[in-house]
């Protein structure tokens, strides 16, 4: 069975020049761009020091925001004609999800159904709030008409906190600490999960039963969590068809992008199954090889580690591997 990775990132450098201004320029940080804008050699040496047979790329959270809107329509629409020839170069080693720009729905839903029907791409993928706002919020609602009339999932990805929850939740800390606190150390992984809740909450599933839907790192703390949350709002959602945890087992994937130890997935696997759990690593953030370390680590038997390694993403995106 190949192994399929699908929370892997890519720019370009028309995004690095759009987001110039916001970038952090450091020998770090630099060196993490060049890994993300190339599409060629190195990445694939990259994927097989990790023995990663595909990964299904899009483009990372940070900076939609701080470009206005024509630009980032404009940046975002190159981006997927950029990934889409790396495809065609490399159609065995990449796929791809369509990048949208939300502060424009009608334009982003243009884009996502040329992505989907003519660069053939398999989703789109989706970076948290916009303008502070979920996408439960009515205006979205397009965006998930789409998705149901394509029939493709969407990647929800965290991104970094509006501005007046940052200045409340993650100031007033030494260094760096709140920052890092604010994104990958806790902060993105928190509002993730309730992001999903407030989907299933707003009825969204009952709307488009088929619609699937994919988060990252674990399932962003639900798995740990969701007894609690179910026990608790069940009684206030009397409003949904099936109770809060049933939609985790028809609409809700959960990928291992950036978590790489045994805990969070047996969690994971506890409460979601096996058939609903996919192998990513979350590249170039996380090292192939790491997640290799991992993968081979994890005890499960032959059959589920085939689903998990590339079996169900291959089967939920309808990737072509050869």
């Amino acid at each position: 069975m190949p192994i399929i990775t699908i929370e892997e990132h890519f720019t370009t450098r028309e995004f690095q020049k759009a987001l110039s201004g916001f970038l952090p320029n450091t020998p770090a940080a630099n060196a993490l761009q060049a890994k993300l804008v190339d599409l060629g050699q190195e990445r694939i040496a990259a994927m097989d020091a990790g023995a990663v047979d595909m990964q299904v790329l899009g483009l990372p959270s940070s900076g939609f925001e701080k470009i206005p809107s024509d630009t980032a329509t404009h940046v975002v629409h190159n981006a997927n004609d950029e990934l889409a020839e790396a495809i065609k170069r490399y159609p065995t080693r990449f796929a791809g999800f369509a990048s949208l720009n939300l502060q424009d729905v009608s334009t982003a839903v243009r884009e996502f159904e040329r992505c989907i029907q003519q660069l053939g791409f398999h989703g789109a993928m989706i970076h948290g709030h916009t303008g502070g706002a979920f996408l439960d919020d009515a205006r979205f609602l397009p965006i998930w008409e789409a998705a149901s009339t394509l029939q493709v999932p969407i990647y929800l990805h965290p991104a970094p906190p509006p501005r007046p929850v940052f200045e409340a939740y993650y100031t007033a800390l030494p260094g760096d600490c709140g920052q890092a606190l604010s994104i990958n150390g806790w902060g993105w992984h928190a509002e993730l999960g309730m992001h999903v809740l407030r989907l299933i909450l707003s009825g969204l599933f009952d709307r488009f039963p088929a619609q699937q839907v994919i988060i990252g790192h674990m399932g962003e703390d639900l798995p740990f969590s969701l007894v609690r949350a179910a026990t608790v709002l069940g009684p206030a959602a009397k409003h949904l068809k099936r109770p809060i945890a049933e939609y985790f087992h028809s609409n809700i994937h959960v990928t291992s992008s950036g978590y790489f130890s045994q805990p969070p997935f047996l969690c994971a696997l506890q409460v979601v199954g096996i058939d609903r759990l996919m192998y990513s690593v979350d590249y170039p953030f996380s090292a192939n090889t790491t997640g290799k370390a991992f993968l081979d680590a994890i005890s499960v038997s032959p059959s589920d580690r085939e689903k998990f390694m590339g079996g169900n993403a291959q089967r939920l995106l309808k990737l072509r591997l050869a």
